[in-house]
């Protein structure tokens, strides 16, 4: 108690508002348990909610209710997940452009700073889901070099380190032959 009385002078907040110091725990107290209650709903809010059971449907439909900014960045998360059934670059481009607006109007801190990165990625976004190709082979492959770099700690020469990545990435396969011709 002393170290909350230290770090939160509520006699002196009492003070200030000409309220009873009891009045100012009791209003700490309804803000913590009101806190408390979003507590342990994180995989509630990213789950699909075709995937919720009828409970968390429930407790999500209050936490929506209860606290509407969280209801507003639910919107945000859900509507932003149906650009990629966007049908063309035409309707992914609008779609994008009606998100990122609503994200500005709505003014959630960590939703602009995504809004941001997704204006700076935006023709590789809309040209996804056109083509629906990604670069997950080329990283994978990098993956695989940096990791020859790693396990040799440095190569005598280039040609070497080449010949290993061929070897590495070409999926090459030395079948050795079982049982020796005599």
């Amino acid at each position: 108690m002393a170290l909350i009385e230290r770090e939160m002078p509520v006699n002196r907040v009492a003070e200030i508002l000409g309220v009873n110091l009891s009045r100012v725990w009791t209003l700490f107290n309804y803000w913590i348990k009101k806190a408390r209650k979003v507590n342990g709903h994180k995989y509630t809010f990213l789950k699909n909610r075709q995937n919720l059971s009828e409970k968390k449907e429930k407790e999500l439909s209050e936490m929506i209710t209860l606290y509407p900014n969280l209801g507003e960045a639910y919107r945000l998360k859900v509507l932003f997940n149906d650009l990629w059934e966007m049908p063309n670059k035409i309707a992914a481009t609008a779609f994008l452009t009606q998100w990122c607006n609503d994200v500005d109007k709505a003014k959630i801190p960590a939703f602009m700073a995504f809004s941001k990165t997704v204006r700076s990625y935006w023709s590789g976004i809309i040209h996804f889901v056109e083509s629906h190709l990604t670069n997950g082979i080329l990283e994978g492959i990098n993956s695989k070099v940096q990791l020859a770099k790693r396990r040799a700690r440095g190569y005598r020469n280039i040609k070497n380190f080449i010949n290993m990545i061929y070897f590495l990435c070409g999926k090459l396969k030395f079948d050795y032959p079982q049982f020796f011709a005599a």
